[in-house]
């Protein structure tokens, strides 16, 4: 994930104060850990990466195994638990494990279309003291119904909005953007400060389930560059007029590299220091810093990653699998840098990228260290025309994940 706002608002500092704050990164042990928890989805959307349908699937995580693995995943340093789907509202146990979660101190998230969201529902999730609620939103009405091959969808998630809003709950939009629903978000954006969502979280389509299928829809790098010049803009005005919206995008990490170059061009004299905080960050978390485990208990690098199987927390712990680097994909996420090839080895934008979304090259090529198709930088963009430079590109990779 891609803190525009946290970033954004450290630059609104600087201009106010004329120093670029002081920011010590804080790194959890062990990663943020995404759960699918259940397959099975009251929707089948076109872009679902866990191919999920509106029937039981055999051999889920018992509540116990559940309760076993949070256990492990305690004692290891996991700060963040993410409980997902499907949906994850139809698990029958999800408030006793949400209970139990939050009893051992991790920040819980819970990630839904919304479409179960009635008042006692959301009664029940205000209780359960979620630290945040994401629901998603693939467009306005006409759009989001389709994407979500429901009609009505849209109000109903609309409608969840506003119930857990009333209660006090934080919730944020999740939009994945396509070609077919770009022309969407400047109106979401509005509906998200209408409505008072705290988040707006902009995924890129990644290349797994029905987002693999449907890959050829993917957004024009015009239209995506265009897209985050949108969310720049939008979370400068909002740091700079102190407002509590955080805009994040997910799964395409060249997103720092373009952020760097929006300030480059407007407040140049932030644009090191600003370097230096990216760099920090390094870019992909897949298999470092950021875990899934699917609803049979199966480890991956990220959710995206469903075809490549880690292990089972039923045979091993979490925390012996994540450390496992006997797997190739594995040791080469956690390598610093990592072997990625083509234009990823050669951008001078690698230190803060990390080689950005490793699945994608995968998915196309076949090769995970191939260069990421889904980079939207352009040559001149990306390139080091000085062999020295690109060395020194590579070495602060290194620095900066030592």
């Amino acid at each position: 994930m891609f803190r525009i706002s946290q970033y954004l608002r450290e630059v609104a500092q600087a201009q106010a104060t004329g120093t670029y704050p002081a920011v010590r990164e804080r790194r959890a042990r062990g990663p943020v850990v995404i759960w699918n928890l259940i397959r099975r989805c009251n929707l089948t959307c076109k872009h679902c990466y866990a191919l999920s349908a509106d029937h039981d699937y055999a051999g889920e995580l018992s509540t116990q195994e559940v309760f076993t693995t949070m256990d492990d995943l305690r004692a290891f340093g996991v700060p963040v638990l993410i409980l997902s789907g499907g949906e994850p509202l139809m698990r029958p146990d999800l408030f006793d494990i949400a209970a139990r979660a939050q009893a051992q101190g991790f920040y819980v998230g819970l990630s839904t279309n919304g479409t179960l969201i009635d008042a006692p529902m959301a009664d029940r999730i205000a209780a359960a003291g979620f630290d945040y609620v994401g629901i998603s939103l693939d467009g306005l009405k006409a759009t989001h119904d389709r994407f979500r091959r429901l009609n009505g969808a849209f109000d109903l998630s609309l409608a969840a909005i506003r119930l857990l809003a009333d209660r006090g709950v934080k919730v944020g939009l999740r939009f994945t953007m396509t070609s077919l629903n770009a022309h969407d978000l400047p109106a979401l954006l509005e509906l998200m400060r209408q409505e008072g969502a705290h988040k707006f979280y902009f995924s890129h389509l990644n290349y797994a389930g029905r987002g693999n299928i449907h890959r050829d829809k993917d957004a024009q790098f015009g239209a995506t560059r265009q897209a985050l010049d949108l969310l720049f803009d939008r979370a400068w005005q909002a740091a700079q007029e102190g407002r509590e919206e955080d805009y994040v995008t997910g799964n395409n990490d060249a997103d720092g590299a373009y952020l760097l170059q929006w300030v480059q061009a407007r407040m140049p004299q932030w644009a090191d220091a600003l370097q230096a905080r990216l760099q920090a960050w390094g870019g992909n978390a897949s298999g470092v810093n950021v875990a899934n485990i699917d609803n049979l208990g199966h480890v991956h690098p990220d959710t995206m990653w469903w075809h490549h199987d880690l292990g089972s927390v039923r045979e091993r712990p979490f925390s012996a699998i994540w450390q496992d680097t006997s797997d190739p994909l594995m040791a080469g996420l956690k390598a610093h840098p990592r072997p990625v090839q083509g234009r990823c080895a050669q951008c001078r934008h690698f230190a803060l990228c990390g080689g950005n979304t490793r699945v994608r090259a995968q998915q196309l090529t076949g090769n995970a260290w191939a260069e990421d198709p889904g980079c939207y930088l352009r040559d001149d963009e990306v390139y080091l025309s000085d062999p020295a430079a690109a060395a020194s590109t590579r070495h602060a990779a290194e620095v900066a994940h030592a």
